[in-house]
C-alpha cells in the first residue's frame, strides 16, 4: 500500500480525460471494470475463504467427500458472466457507434483540419485552411472540434493523444479519420503507440489546446517562420531521424497530404528500405 503513494507522479493519461472523447472512454473503462469485479472479486474472497476454512486444522469443517454437484452454485456459475458479458456486449455496441473516430463531434464552432503524417520518427502536421504546417506539435482552440485526417509515408503508426481520447493507426496509402476536442486549455502528449523502428520512442508531439485568441497568436508565429515546406523541404524532412525539434513552415502546398496519401511523394528513404527487405528475401 505504500508503494501506491509512488504513483503520484505518474502521468494518468486515459485516466485524466480533458475532451468529451476521453472522457466518454474513461466511462466505459469505469463501468467495464465495475461488471467485471461482480465476478472477479467474489472469486478472490472466496479463494481465501475456503483456504481459511478448509485448512487441515480446522476439524470443525464439514467433511463431503461425496459431494459433487450443487443446482445453485452451478446455475450462479453459468447465469452470472452470461448477464454480465451480455451487458458488456450492449454497451460495447452503443459505444462503438456513439465514438466512432469518423462520426465528427457535434459542435456549433467551426472545425479545425488538420492532416497528420507520421514519418521516421516525427509527426507532420498540415494546416489546409491556414496553408501551414508544423513538426512535431499542434495547436487548436478549446471547445472546438478537430477533425483529422491521417496517414503515413512509412511503415505503420498510431495517432495518440490520451488526455483526448482515441488512438487510431496511421498507414501509408491508406487515410483514416479521428475527430477530438479539449474542454479544458492545456499542453497534452501525444505520441505513436505502434513500435516503428528505431526512433519510435521519442516519436513524440504536444498537443496545446488554448483559447481562441492564445491560437490566433500561435498560427500568426507559425506563418512568420522563414522556412516553407516545399518540394526540397520535404524530401529532407522524411528522412528518418530521431529526436526531431519543433518546426514551422509558413507555406505548404494545398495538395502535399493528397500526394503524400497516393504514394507520390513518399520519402525515398521508405523505398530504400522496402528495396533492402526484397534483397532479402531473394537471398
Amino acid at each position: 500500500m505504500a508503494a501506491t503513494l509512488l504513483l503520484g507522479g505518474c502521468n494518468w493519461g486515459v485516466l485524466d480525460p480533458q475532451g468529451p472523447i476521453g472522457q466518454d472512454e474513461l466511462s466505459l473503462i469505469v463501468q467495464s471494470t465495475q461488471l467485471m469485479l461482480i465476478i472477479v472479486a467474489p472469486v478472490i474472497v472466496l479463494v481465501g475463504v475456503f483456504a481459511w476454512k478448509y485448512r487441515a486444522s480446522n476439524t470443525r469443517a464439514k467433511y463431503m467427500p461425496d459431494w459433487e454437484r450443487s443446482t445453485a452454485v452451478a446455475a450462479v456459475m453459468v447465469l452470472a458472466p452470461v448477464v454480465i458479458v451480455s451487458v458488456l456486449a450492449v454497451m460495447t455496441w452503443q459505444t462503438s457507434h456513439r465514438l466512432d473516430p469518423f462520426k465528427p463531434i457535434e459542435s456549433a464552432a467551426k472545425p479545425v483540419a488538420i492532416d497528420v503524417v507520421a514519418l521516421d520518427w516525427k509527426w507532420l502536421f498540415i494546416y489546409p485552411q491556414e496553408r501551414v504546417a508544423t513538426v512535431n506539435e499542434i495547436a487548436f482552440p478549446t471547445d472546438v472540434p478537430v477533425n483529422f485526417r491521417i496517414t503515413s509515408a512509412s511503415v505503420m503508426n498510431s495517432f495518440f493523444i490520451p488526455q483526448l481520447g482515441s488512438q487510431i493507426y496511421a498507414m501509408g496509402g491508406m487515410q483514416t479519420k479521428l475527430s477530438l476536442m479539449a474542454s479544458r486549455a492545456g499542453s497534452y502528449p501525444g505520441f505513436s503507440a505502434n513500435y516503428s523502428g528505431a526512433g519510435f520512442s521519442d516519436m513524440k508531439f504536444q498537443a496545446i489546446a488554448s483559447h481562441q485568441p492564445s491560437y490566433e497568436r500561435w498560427i500568426a508565429k507559425v506563418k512568420a517562420a522563414p522556412q516553407a515546406l516545399n518540394d526540397g523541404v520535404y524530401v529532407a524532412l522524411a528522412k528518418p531521424s530521431e529526436k526531431h525539434p519543433v518546426e514551422y513552415f509558413s507555406s505548404v502546398a494545398p495538395d502535399l497530404f493528397d500526394q503524400i496519401l497516393h504514394d507520390t511523394k513518399r520519402a525515398p528513404a521508405t523505398a530504400a528500405m522496402l528495396g533492402d527487405v526484397c534483397v532479402a528475401n531473394k537471398e
